[in-house]
């Protein structure tokens, strides 16, 4: 490719918008451009990305007998009132009606599409196993589309459906597209771990999210300093903490204005703040309101708090739908609450709250808590269940040993689905002895264009990007210094012809620009090798070459430097970088 060809309007300044390094470079370098919240086209440079990433994917799949298929991006309402999830999946669902008054959805996932498109044809176990894939765009309605295509509201995702006899087969089929993920995301050059994570609308019993680790990421993970334990902090389920014990003190009712805080409270009355309990509340799907107490010092895990009561929508409970229930926003408790009635009111209190001795919790009036509470005592009529996020220190459930919390990006989840949507859909099939069973389903999704954002957010520096050479848009940039200078021009447009020749994917930069602008825009866009044709070249017959993940400059005769070229890719590829 030549650049003087390629449509790639670089920019200088980075837009105010853009809050992340993907973000930021993918519009910097001209790879991706902002049509709306959530919404990117793809220029060349980034669709050549997107491309690679998606020729890795395939090639996978392939290799484990997944067979490619094409759906349809709308979907009829009717299938997913029949697996019962066009009001569960909540405002994510782009939904829409056709001049017929028919309902529609734009797929945000395809599980219900793929169960009732082969349920009429594949009805024999002689058929099983298989799994059949596809790479689409997908649509969610995000309520803060944010990070560029982190979080966007039309991206590509790889999904995959396996179906199966049995939960045997399942476990396979699972395994197979575990390891066909290491394989993709390890050919991609990504830095990433595979975590127990929790299954959310998708459903399942057993699921993991392969996580790109990185700073930027919206997910916790939970990583044991010890052993391989890692689960998305949503997942992770720790321990009770105990603390000192101490001789119980009688309530008192205490003032405590302006502390509708935990840290105000602490500062206030001069305590640490593992000695508060702390409230919040939530109401699920509209109907239900549920206090939730934890320890001053921990966050409440909503996850665990929805799969507890179930339901499908959690939301922060209204400061009306509070005070229906005997609450002050702020100074919360169940102590003055009303009694919880298990259908419309929970209270659901966490171990290590109620391990609190002599502690400071809301005394549901406006500037006022009680002192010297003991949950086993004081809190009536509660549930105690572990609603807590793991913190660090927290010890890993398999070895005892501390936890650390990373942040990641996910690229990729693989679900064990079992029978959710095949009995929910009465997709069947006739088993060895003539008896109709529903198929044993697994789902597997990648998200193809957050992978992108989430390579850059690993391989950046100050000047760009710094691709993996497997889904570089080229692979090598030629940069003659002068465009004037016909021993220059001539020499890089052989080495160009020649690396052609040798099957790399290379870009010659035939611009009439300055030398310092080429560099910079090699730079930012994030070629992995780069030859400098220069002054030198034609005298000396040299040329210099600079690997861009490494800064490792070289200087090699012309004759020698395809080969060298050649050498270098096949270690940065041998390294996956």
């Amino acid at each position: 490719m030549l650049a003087s060809k390629l449509y790639s309007p670089t920019l200088r300044e980075i837009p105010a918008d853009a809050e992340i390094a993907s973000h930021q470079y993918m519009l910097k370098a001209g790879m991706i451009r902002k049509n709306g919240g959530g919404l990117y086209s793809f220029l060349p440079l980034g669709r050549r990305v997107e491309l690679k990433i998606e020729a890795i994917v395939r090639e996978e799949m392939e290799n484990i007998g997944a067979q490619e298929i094409m759906m349809p991006i709308m979907q009829p309402a009717e299938i997913w009132h029949e697996s019962g999830r066009w009001n569960a999946y909540g405002p994510e669902m782009f939904k829409l009606e056709d001049r017929h008054g028919n309902h529609f959805c734009l797929g945000p996932t395809h599980e219900e599409l793929i169960t009732t498109l082969v349920r009429n044809e594949l009805r024999s176990y002689k058929q099983m196993p298989v799994t059949l894939w596809q790479m689409q765009n997908k649509y969610r309605d995000e309520i803060r589309p944010r990070f560029g295509l982190m979080r966007s509201r039309e991206f590509v995702m790889k999904d995959a459906y396996s179906f199966d006899v049995d939960e045997e087969g399942l476990h396979k089929s699972y395994q197979d597209e575990y390891e066909a993920y290491t394989r993709i995301f390890t050919r991609c050059g990504l830095n990433f771990k595979p975590v127990e994570a929790d299954s959310g609308q998708i459903g399942g019993n057993h699921t993991h999210e392969f996580m790109a680790l990185a700073q930027a990421g919206e997910a916790e993970i939970v990583s044991c300093s010890k052993c391989d334990y890692a689960a998305d902090i949503e997942k992770a389920v720790p321990q009770a903490v105990e603390m000192p014990a101490e001789d119980a003190k009688d309530v008192e009712l205490i003032e405590t204005p302006n502390c509708s805080t935990i840290e105000d409270l602490a500062q206030f009355l001069h305590i640490p703040v593992e000695k508060t309990i702390k409230a919040v509340a939530f109401t699920i799907d509209g109907e239900k309101t549920v206090l939730c107490m934890v320890r001053g010092d921990h966050e409440v895990n909503d996850v665990a708090v929805q799969n507890f009561i179930g339901g499908n929508v959690i939301e922060p409970a209204t400061e009306d739908e509070l005070k229906a229930h005997g609450l002050q926003p702020g100074y919360m408790s169940p102590m003055g609450a009303d009694k919880p009635d298990n259908e419309t009111f929970f209270v659901l209190v966490d171990p290590s709250a109620m391990n609190v001795p002599n502690g400071v919790t809301g005394a549901n009036k406006a500037g006022y808590h009680y002192q010297n509470v003991n949950p086993s005592r004081d809190f009536k009529d509660v549930t105690v269940t572990t609603i807590r996020n793991m913190v660090e220190g927290d010890k890993c459930p398999h070895c005892g040993a501390p936890v650390e919390i990373v942040r990641g990006i996910e690229v990729g989840q693989v679900f064990e689905l079992g029978t959710k949507y095949s009995e929910a859909l009465h997709a069947t099939f006739l088993d060895q002895n003539g008896k109709a069973k529903p198929y044993v389903m697994g789902c597997y999704g990648i998200g193809v264009t957050r992978t992108i954002a989430a390579a850059i957010e690993q391989f950046h520096d100050e000047h760009g990007i710094m691709w993996p050479v497997a889904i570089a848009p080229f692979e090598v940039a030629i940069v003659p210094v002068s465009s004037k200078d016909q021993d220059q021009v001539r020499i890089a447009g052989d080495l160009y012809q020649a690396l052609q020749a040798a099957k790399a994917d290379v870009l010659l930069d035939d611009r009439n620009e300055r030398a310092g602008v080429k560099f910079n825009d090699a730079d930012l866009i994030g070629y992995p090798v780069r030859i400098t044709v220069g002054k030198k070249s034609a005298a000396e017959g040299t040329v210099e070459i600079k690997v861009r993940r490494t800064g490792e400059q070289e200087v090699v005769p012309i004759d020698q430097a395809v080969a060298r070229v050649q050498a270098i890719l096949a270690d940065l590829r041998s390294k996956n970088m």
